[in-house]
């Protein structure tokens, strides 16, 4: 094994679905400063080993999933399974049953795309603390007391690369077991949930003598001076996909992952958590964005580009239309702008584009005004509309329970739903859950009810009377209830959701389509 100064790993649990791409793009920057590195995507990993070990429950189901665990794995992989939903629901179900039976006799749940344990909470520290202190329980204890020993030998520094509260709690088991057998080795701590904690009003670490450094934002130019190499930019990395094993994420082919920015270009959206978090929009210049992904679709012809941008810009939009990345992709955009015209959306599709991701969150003018969203209802059917004609599939995503929206606006995004089912693929359903920093919260009486000291959330009191209760209720009995939103809802695929849609629609299924061949 060559030599490494540090190892970057991607802990569990996430979806399997993609490599990682920050420990990707962090990769890229170490090498291009000549710093040797190892990575681990250690979320892949621990779920193959889960997978794995045959669990002791013996009911018919979890047998079942036991005895075709291969076939569900090898299914996934396959292009056909996505023609046939009831196939890919079947194998996706089953192997979750399989990972949930086998991590259950460790006291936790692990599913394909969370973690749950019910005597330790991830937005409490002081559960975090004892995460890594009984790091021996965690259901991943027999895999990375195995393999991270295999990845030490002569590095100085590990750092993971936390961004969701499902890797939360195996990220600290893993830094307790680190400190054990390798006290003298830092551990750095990044990724987007990190960032959200450090950002909040008030910081200070509680985990002294457990993390030596907190990094927020992206993390190339911190890294890179932690390794002794101060005072340079980062420069245009590469990100290096080449040491991470590309075949056994649970995807029929490569998904390659790809982020020209980070925050959002737009940023004024009322109860934002990026805009809370003050971060700021840092986009990649368009002209190296583009190069890079014609560079990584040339080295790794992946099946699907996702584009990782909280909102992909008009300018990189507009120069994938003039210099198609050559493979199919997708990716979150607004509803706003050049997509009025059905012309560039045609355009669009021939340059990639299988699927976009749309925050429309209301059907009310009035909520959409209030929450400064920058969308005009008018303006969102059309564009609807167009992505309809010109054959690129729509992920909309929604929001209900905000201090703007009462039942009455919630009715009207019901009848504007069902007025576009057309038009509209797959559906994100969310509850509004308001951010412990945001400005626009100041005005609003708070409960004095919080999670735990970690929590990037605080209770409140609805201006309008409509509680998270009433809110809850509305979506389950009347929103998904009615047919037309019911047949959307039911597309979804389980638990991987918009991560594996874009495989389900029918412009991606068309041969040669947003190839160069």
């Amino acid at each position: 094994m060559p030599p490494a100064k540090i190892l970057l790993i991607n802990p569990p649990v996430a979806k399997p679905t993609e490599p990682p791409a920050g420990i990707a793009r962090l990769a890229g920057a170490l090498e291009l400063h000549g710093v040797p590195f190892r990575l681990l995507d250690g979320n892949l990993e621990a779920v193959l080993h889960l997978l794995e070990r045959q669990p002791s429950v013996s009911d018919t189901w979890t047998r079942r999933a036991w005895k075709h665990r291969d076939a569900n794995r090898k299914a996934l992989y396959d292009l056909k399974t996505y023609g046939v939903r009831d196939r890919y629901v079947r194998a996706v179900n089953d192997l979750n049953r399989l990972l949930v039976a086998t991590s259950r006799e460790s006291g936790a749940v692990a599913g394909l795309a969370d973690y749950d344990d019910p005597s330790l909470s991830p937005v409490r520290s002081a559960d975090l603390i004892a995460a890594a202190e009984r790091f021996d329980r965690s259901v991943f204890f027999p895999w990375f007391s195995r393999r991270l020993p295999e990845l030490l030998d002569g590095v100085e520094m590990v750092g993971f690369s936390l961004n969701y509260l499902s890797q939360a709690l195996p990220t600290f088991a893993m830094i307790g077991f680190l400190r054990k057998v390798t006290p003298h080795v830092p551990v750095i701590l990044g990724g987007g949930l990190v960032t959200s904690w450090v950002q909040r009003s008030g910081w200070r670490s509680p985990f002294d003598g457990l993390v030596h450094h907190l990094v927020a934002g992206p993390g190339e130019g911190p890294l890179l001076s932690l390794c002794g190499i101060d005072g340079c930019s980062p420069g245009p990395a590469i990100p290096r996909y080449d040491l991470l094993p590309l075949q056994d994420y649970l995807s029929p082919g490569l998904i390659l992952p790809y982020s020209a920015a980070s925050g959002c270009y737009w940023n004024r959206c009322s109860f934002c958590p990026e805009q809370a978090e003050g971060g700021g929009y840092r986009p990649l210049p368009v002209a190296q964005a583009v190069t890079e992904l014609h560079a990584l679709r040339e080295r790794w012809r992946p099946a699907l580009i996702h584009l990782l941008d909280s909102a992909v810009s008009p300018a990189l939009l507009q120069a994938l239309v003039d210099s198609p990345p050559g493979a199919p992709w997708y990716g979150f955009a607004r509803m706003t702008g050049a997509l009025e015209d059905p012309g560039f959306c045609r355009a669009l599709r021939r340059s990639g584009c299988v699927m976009l991701k749309l925050g429309l969150e209301s059907g009310d003018q009035g909520v959409l005004d209030q929450l400064h969203k920058g969308i005009d209802l008018a303006a969102a059917s059309r564009i609807l509309g167009n992505l309809r004609e010109a054959g690129i599939a729509v992920y909309l995503y929604l929001l209900f329970g905000t201090p703007a929206e009462g039942e009455a606006e919630a009715r009207r995004t019901l009848d504007f739903v069902v007025r576009h089912r057309d038009a509209v693929n797959f559906l994100n359903l969310a509850l509004f859950n308001m951010p412990v920093n945001a400005a626009d919260a100041k005005e609003l009486a708070r409960d004095d009810f919080y999670e735990g000291d970690l929590s990037l959330y605080t209770a409140f009191r609805h201006p309008q009377g409509w509680e998270r209760r009433d809110v809850r209720r509305f979506m389950n009995s009347v929103f998904m209830r009615h047919p037309a939103v019911a047949e959307i809802v039911r597309n979804d695929p389980p638990f991987f959701t918009s991560n594996h849609a874009p495989f389900f629609t029918a412009g991606f299924q068309e041969p040669g389509f947003g190839t160069d061949s």
